[in-house]
C-alpha cells in the first residue's frame, strides 16, 4: 500500500518499480482526493523483491506511508 500526495508521476513511478524488477502486477486499487491519494498494488513476486520494491516506494518523492500487506 503506498499513501502520497496528489501529483502528476507518483503511480508512474511505482508502476517502473515494478516494471525495472520485472515483477507482474496482478491487481491495481488507486484513491485519491485532492490532496492525497493511496494505491494497493498487488503483485507476484517472492519476499525479497517485494522488500527491494517497498524500499524504492519509500524514496518516491510525496510519498506519505508504503508498507507490504500480507
Amino acid at each position: 500500500m503506498h499513501i502520497h500526495e496528489n501529483r502528476p508521476g507518483v503511480l508512474t513511478a511505482l508502476n517502473q518499480i515494478f516494471a525495472e524488477q520485472g515483477v507482474n502486477i496482478a491487481a491495481q486499487y488507486l484513491q485519491t482526493s485532492a490532496r492525497m491519494g493511496y494505491v494497493v498494488i498487488d503483485i507476484e513476486a517472492d519476499g525479497d523483491v517485494a522488500e527491494k520494491a517497498l524500499l524504492a516506494m519509500k524514496a518516491i518523492p510525496g510519498t506519505i506511508r508504503a508498507r507490504l500487506l500480507y
